[in-house]
């Protein structure tokens, strides 16, 4: 084997992530016809229940290039033109000026200028993305609270605009994609989360994946641990959510193994036509919600390793839970991902999270798989 794949060497790399503090951390790695996973820590901090490479867990906006696949496959059967104005299809959502202004391209690129919806949904995050200022009570004041979809879109669509339609750099803004999901159920007649399901999910044959419709995950899983940049000590479990506040935007289940096999059959054109694999490709600067510029193109990242090729994929938080999915533009190289502790970080006193060495462990381990 290369020193790009010894498997001690990426068991050790993965346990240094869970001494620097994160409970508990999996993976999964794949070179050519190679596959090493491997788990460090506990999925449960009360009992000491160690976490396995074979749990489920909340993968947070990798979702989104799920929502985008199914977009992008009624693309490919003429059902939808990207470089149309979303208030072709869906007036009331998005009237005026600015459905006519606002395309779905538009929207999946987060170039729409569509604000950020989460700010008015949790009013204790009304200063998100200030987070200093901040509290995490909406956290647990909703827990079981079910939103719709159409009330988070208005909230999204009134606030002030990110940036005129189109512009670059974008805004990343959930408010984009839960239009994407209004639009496919304009379109196929039936809920977005059943035509993902049914036309990317079980296409791809990922059987251990799915879009939650109650709060409890099914099947083995890891408890998934929020610190709220230290306001939440020790760090409380929200694993158990009802994730109707971000619904297919957000809220997918799966295991590292199926989202390297789905990144996988989408890069080599098993999911939606190359021509629209294409259009994925074509990337545009985006600012995320923690201030970084994304080269952000149709639901995909693109991540240039000097030396090591391009990847591509997405990275996702939720409430407690990460996980970041990256495969090499040959497919040879996948990276998949998933730590059950978010917000790790203290903040300084102007509000700026401070290193810690969970970010050192984790760079070095991504490093090592890339890089080697």
């Amino acid at each position: 084997m290369t020193n790009t794949f010894d498997p001690e060497k990426l068991q050790t790399a993965l346990e240094n992530i869970h001494h620097a503090g994160i409970p508990g951390v999996f993976a999964e790695v794949r070179d050519h016809d190679r596959t090493w996973s491997g788990a460090a820590g506990v999925a449960d901090v009360t009992t000491g229940r160690p976490v396995t490479t074979e749990m489920r867990h909340r993968v947070g906006s990798l979702t989104k290039t799920f929502t985008a696949a199914a977009v992008l496959q009624l693309v490919d059967q003429g059902e939808i033109d990207l470089d149309d104005p979303i208030g072709g299809y869906l007036p009331h959502l998005v009237p005026g000026d600015r459905g006519a202004s606002i395309t779905v391209r538009m929207l999946i690129n987060h170039t729409s200028g569509l604000a950020e919806y989460l700010p008015y949904a949790y009013p204790s995050l009304a200063a998100f993305p200030a987070m200093a200022k901040t509290t995490p009570q909406s956290l647990d004041d909703h827990r079981f609270t079910r939103f719709h979809p159409a009330d988070l879109i208005a909230l999204g669509v009134a606030a002030p605009a990110t940036g005129a339609p189109g512009s670059t750099p974008g805004v990343y803004s959930n408010t984009n994609y839960l239009l994407m999901c209004e639009l496919l159920e304009s379109i196929t007649g039936i809920p977005a989360a059943k035509y993902i399901t049914r036309n990317v999910i079980e296409r791809a044959g990922l059987q251990h994946t799915e879009l939650p419709t109650d709060p409890p995950i099914t099947g083995p899983y890891s408890h998934h641990y929020e610190s709220w940049f230290g306001m939440i000590d020790p760090p409380r479990d929200f694993s158990i959510y009802d994730m109707s506040f971000v619904g297919p935007a957000a809220s997918l289940i799966s295991t590292v193994a199926d989202l390297n096999r789905f990144y996988g059959l989408l890069l080599s054109g098993d999911i939606i036509s190359s021509a629209s694999l294409s259009q994925m490709q074509r990337t545009v600067p985006v600012i995320a919600f923690d201030g970084k510029t994304l080269d952000y193109g149709l639901g995909l990242q693109k991540t240039t390793v000097p030396g090591h090729g391009t990847y591509w994929g997405h990275e996702g938080s939720v409430w407690g839970g990460g996980a970041v999915s990256m495969t090499r533009a040959d497919g040879n190289r996948q990276l998949s991902l998933a730590v059950n502790l978010q917000r790790w970080n203290r903040l300084d006193s102007a509000g700026k999270p401070q290193p810690h060495p969970i970010d050192a462990a984790l760079q070095a381990f991504t490093q090592l798989v890339l890089c080697g």
